[in-house]
């Protein structure tokens, strides 16, 4: 069986202020295009369909011909919630959509249910586990410490392990999370609170693959336990690294090969330095004019109306910093630089430390704060 493993589309973010959906559209129909040649059986979508709990109209038309173009080239499509999507949204009409084999999980208790496939060689049970926020399904298993979201993944790993040791045959799991060993980026550090979204990796024993989503650059953590990134570029900081796919080959007795599959980048992303007049009149940038920019100004004293005359040269320019070859030391620190590296629940930590002269929060405080953000980020992935 031919698995194609992808993940965080999200279909309606914008990329400083310009809309991706067009760019991503593209990419999606050249992944379509890897299904046929490669003759793909499953197409695995691990979560964040969508990049908002309330996508426009236009955006479900994405995913409704995305899905449709899937379909027609044969290919049996499984697609999880992410902790970005509304799974009520996501979800809606999913019953009709698996008669089509377009299963769309994004229900708790669909997460020891698997898809069961057949090829030559037998079953392949596909156990999608939709995000689990810990404060949405503790109620459901009140005998269960379900405190963080390693412990609501190491119980229903424990569960899908159950089911599928009664079932026989080979299986894959799909998963939205933060495994211990991936390399984060900037843009999911909005949705970690404190340490609730890391999952030991040995969480994921038994199956034959795990398809991870959520971290939207590729990362192998081990053989079988495999991010394979967002299919566009999000973020300045994924800029090297590249979009692709997995294409996962299961034989009689389990994994057989994994390959990486590349897909096109729309539109490089190219961060340029130095002072404005060398980047508005050299040559050496003509290559960068059609390319997403981030540039860092070096001139001593911030240039008036910078952006809109770099936008003149470089249309696609969507990031400016003013960065002085020359600077004053005067020994200040931002807030901003202070707090860049933090978590959420690091900055109340610190900002109980400042009002308490020194005396940080308690264990129980910590444990308190880091509920609420994660209540926070729950209710927002319900509207």
């Amino acid at each position: 069986m031919r698995i194609l493993h992808t993940s965080d589309w999200h279909v309606g973010r914008t990329f400083h202020g310009h809309s991706t959906t067009e760019a991503l559209e593209s990419v999606l129909d050249a992944l379509v295009a890897i299904v046929r040649e490669r003759s793909v059986d499953v197409v695995i979508v691990a979560g964040d369909v969508f990049d908002s709990t309330m996508p426009a109209s236009d955006h479900y038309g994405v995913l409704e011909r995305t899905l449709s173009r899937l379909r027609g080239a044969g290919t049996v499509v499984i697609v999880t919630s992410g902790n970005h999507d509304s799974a009520t949204r996501l979800g809606f009409q999913s019953e009709f959509a698996r008669l089509a084999d377009v299963h769309v999980i994004t229900r708790p208790e669909q997460h020891d249910v698997p898809v069961t496939l057949e090829d030559e060689h037998g079953p392949v049970h596909v156990y999608g586990i939709p995000y689990l926020e810990p404060s949405l399904v503790r109620h459901r298993y009140p005998d269960v410490a379900l405190k963080r979201h390693s412990d609501v993944l190491g119980f229903v790993m424990d569960r899908i392990r159950s089911d599928l040791a009664e079932r026989g045959g080979r299986s894959v799991v799909v998963s939205h999370c933060f495994a211990t060993g991936a390399a984060g980026s900037d843009v999911e550090r909005d949705i970690t609170a404190g340490g609730l979204d890391y999952v030991p990796l040995a969480t994921f024993d038994g199956p034959d693959y795990v398809a991870l989503g959520h971290i939207h650059g590729r990362a192998a953590l081990s053989d079988r336990v495999r991010y394979s990134g967002a299919p566009l570029h999000y973020s300045f900081s994924e800029a090297d690294k590249p979009r692709g796919a997995w294409l996962v080959e299961l034989d009689a007795s389990g994994l057989s090969t994994v390959e990486w599959v590349d897909l096109p980048i729309p539109r490089r992303l190219v961060r340029l330095t130095g002072p404005i007049e060398e980047l508005l009149l050299s040559p050496d940038y003509t290559e960068f004019e059609d390319a997403w920019l981030a540039v860092v100004l070096t001139d001593d004293v911030r240039p008036l109306d910078a952006m809109p005359r770099l936008q003149r040269r470089f249309r696609w320019c969507a990031l400016l910093e003013h960065r002085p070859a020359t600077v004053h030391d005067d020994g200040v620190v931002s807030y901003a630089a202070r707090i860049e590296q933090k978590s959420d629940v690091e900055i109340v930590a610190g900002f109980l430390e400042h009002v308490r002269n020194g005396r940080g929060p308690t264990n129980a405080e910590a444990e308190l704060v880091g509920d609420a953000f994660a209540a926070v980020a729950a209710r927002e992935a319900t509207r």
